[in-house]
């Protein structure tokens, strides 16, 4: 699967690095109500799935610049994968997420002006490989909240490849566009390049959180009980670019 082309001006340009994916089955009744107008769901094997991940945004520029103290921090997650069919017939296929978590107020702002992204600030730390490394061994990217702190984890394993043709970790990694509902009922509709990527199995994962308080008391049976598959994808340059209002009929 090939990344679409650019078309629109550059926002954002970074690194994402060290992808934990946590993914889970969750009913479609749970993701409807945030399914933005003019998509679908996206299953897979017709199943729904709800991805919890963690990684490093990296050297970070916004139109180009550099932001002091804002280039390196963690982000965590929770996305499920939808479509888009314009009017010419193209199929894109995106994500939309439940929240984001982000370190810094500057960056959360920002992610909620421009693209009216669920982000929310919070005192962050992770467990990543140094610069340079090949593997990334056992991650952990935490967060606190209520006086406590939330995590999620796993230990890569193996040796890394590229996702095959039709497996879920294809699905899960290549979905190249985002679709975020708008507040005056329309959807935001942005496009995110980066080559494909190499990914790990992961073992032992976890999630340790209160998900109802989190996410929504719609997701707290689904991500209990142990993720269907997790793994760790290496990451690399990404470009997002401008979002634009999305036609709809």
């Amino acid at each position: 699967m090939t990344p679409p082309p650019a078309r629109r001006p550059a926002f954002l340009t970074a690194e994402w690095r060290w992808l934990l994916m946590l993914n889970y089955e969750v009913p479609p009744a749970a993701l409807a109500p945030f399914v933005p107008r003019g998509t679908t769901l996206d299953l897979w094997e017709g199943r729904a799935l709800a991805s919890v991940v963690g990684f490093r945004f990296l050297r970070t520029r916004v139109c180009g610049v550099p932001v002091p103290l804002h280039r390196d921090f963690d982000e965590v997650n929770l996305r499920f994968y939808v479509r888009h069919e314009t009017a010419a017939g193209e199929v894109r296929r995106g994500v939309t997420f439940v929240r984001e978590l982000v370190p810094r107020r500057a960056i959360a702002l920002v992610a909620r002006v421009a693209y009216e992204e669920p982000y929310l600030a919070v005192p962050m730390r992770s467990t990543t490989p140094p610069a340079g490394a090949d593997a990334p061994g056992r991650l952990a990217y935490e967060w606190r909240r209520g006086g406590g702190w939330e995590s999620v984890g796993a230990a890569a394993v193996g040796a890394p490849a590229l996702p095959a043709a039709g497996s879920e970790e294809e699905f899960v990694t290549e979905h190249y566009w985002g679709y975020t509902p708008r507040r005056d009922g329309g959807t935001t509709e942005y496009e995110v390049a980066h080559p494909r990527w190499r990914v790990w199995a992961a073992d032992a994962p976890t999630l340790r959180a209160d998900v109802s308080r989190l996410y929504g008391q719609a997701f707290a049976g689904a991500l209990a009980a142990p993720p269907r598959s997790a793994f760790v994808a290496e990451g690399s340059a990404v470009t997002v670019y401008r979002p634009r209002r999305l036609a709809l009929p």
